[in-house]
C-alpha cells in the first residue's frame, strides 16, 4: 500500500486533475537528466523536468513475489539529452530511473510511482522503446561461483591474468553496419579475434566498443563481422583495435594463452553422460583414482 500525501490524495478524489508524468534518469556515470509528458518545464528535489521531450509510459505491471516487474517509456530522439547515438553507445545501460506521478498545479504535490533501472532498448529511425525494470532484477543476476567446466573469469580481467595486447589497423571496407575488412592482421589465425573486442579509434564511432561475432581471413587481410552495429556508417579509413577472443574452455586457455594455471573452471568433472553410464563390468578405471593422471 502506497503513503499518499493528503493534499495530493484530495486532489485525486476531485472531479478534474492537473497530473503529469515525470522521469528522472540518472546514468553510470552520473550524469542525471528528467523529462516530463507536460507542456511546462519544471523542478523539484534538484532536477529539472524537460517538457516537450516526445515521451510517454506505458502500463506499468507489479509482480507478486520475486518476479521482475516493471513497463516501458516511449519516446522520440528530439529529448533533450538522448539521442541514438549515445543509446547505442550503451551509456543508458543499466540507467536509475524514478518516474514520479506530479500535480504540476501543486508541485510538492507528488507520489514516486517506480524507481528501477533501464533494461532493454529498442530503437528506430526516429524514437525508441526503454524497458524499465524493478529492483527485483538483481535476484536473476548471477551471484558468486558456479560448478561449471568453462571459466568464469573474463579474458584479461584480475582472475585470469592474461596481459591483453589489442591489435590496430584501418577499416578498407565495410558494408557500414556490421560487417569490415582491413590489412595488415593476415599474420593472425583464423578465428584468433572471434569473441574478442573491437574498437572503434577514429571516425564518427571513435570509443565505440562491440564484441567480434566472426573474424576470418580473406587473402591478404582479415574480415570481421560485429555482434553491434556501431551508431553511425563504418566508412573506409576508421581506426580500430581489436583483442583476441576466447572461448572459455581449458583447452583454449593452454593452447592459445598458455594460462591453464589461472584457469577459473572445473574442467574434469564429469559429463551428464558419464555420470548416468554406471560402471561396466571388467572396467578397472573406476577404482576412485583421477581419470586424467
Amino acid at each position: 500500500m502506497r503513503d499518499i500525501l493528503a493534499g495530493l490524495a484530495a486532489h485525486l478524489e476531485g472531479g478534474a486533475t492537473t497530473l503529469c508524468r515525470c522521469w528522472s534518469l540518472t546514468r553510470r556515470d552520473g550524469l542525471n537528466l528528467g523529462f516530463t509528458d507536460h507542456d511546462r518545464t519544471f523542478a523539484f528535489d534538484g532536477v529539472t523536468f524537460q517538457a516537450a521531450t516526445g515521451l510517454e509510459a506505458a502500463e506499468t505491471a507489479a509482480e507478486l513475489g520475486f518476479a521482475i516487474g516493471g513497463g516501458d517509456v516511449v519516446g522520440a530522439f528530439a529529448a533533450s539529452g538522448l539521442n541514438e547515438a549515445d543509446l547505442a553507445r550503451g551509456l543508458y545501460d543499466d540507467a536509475r530511473v524514478r518516474i514520479w506521478l506530479v500535480n504540476w498545479a501543486e508541485i510538492e504535490q507528488r507520489l514516486l510511482l517506480e524507481e528501477g533501472f533501464v533494461g532493454e532498448v529498442r530503437r528506430g529511425e526516429i524514437g525508441f522503446t526503454a524497458e524499465v525494470r524493478s529492483f527485483a532484477k538483481a535476484f536473476d543476476e548471477e551471484r558468486g561461483r558456479l560448478y561449471l567446466r568453462s571459466c568464469s573469469a573474463d579474458l584479461g580481467d584480475a582472475r585470469c591474468g592474461v596481459a591483453l595486447v589489442a591489435a590496430t589497423a584501418v577499416v578498407d571496407a565495410s558494408d557500414g553496419r556490421l560487417g569490415l575488412s582491413a590489412a595488415g592482421l593476415a599474420s593472425y589465425p583464423d578465428g584468433h579475434f572471434t569473441g574478442g573486442r573491437l574498437t572503434f579509434t577514429s571516425g564518427g564511432n571513435a570509443g565505440f566498443t562491440t564484441e567480434v561475432k566472426r573474424h576470418g581471413i580473406e587473402g591478404d587481410g582479415a574480415i570481421f563481422q560485429l555482434w553491434q552495429a556501431p551508431p553511425t556508417a563504418i566508412e573506409g579509413g576508421d581506426g580500430f583495435s581489436v583483442t583476441p577472443g576466447c572461448d572459455k574452455s581449458f583447452a583454449t586457455c593452454r593452447a592459445k594463452f598458455g594460462n591453464g594455471v589461472n584457469f577459473r573452471g572445473f574442467p574434469h568433472m564429469p559429463t551428464t553422460d558419464f555420470i548416468i553410464g554406471g560402471v561396466r563390468p571388467g572396467d578397472g578405471t573406476l577404482d576412485g583414482g583421477s581419470l586424467f593422471r
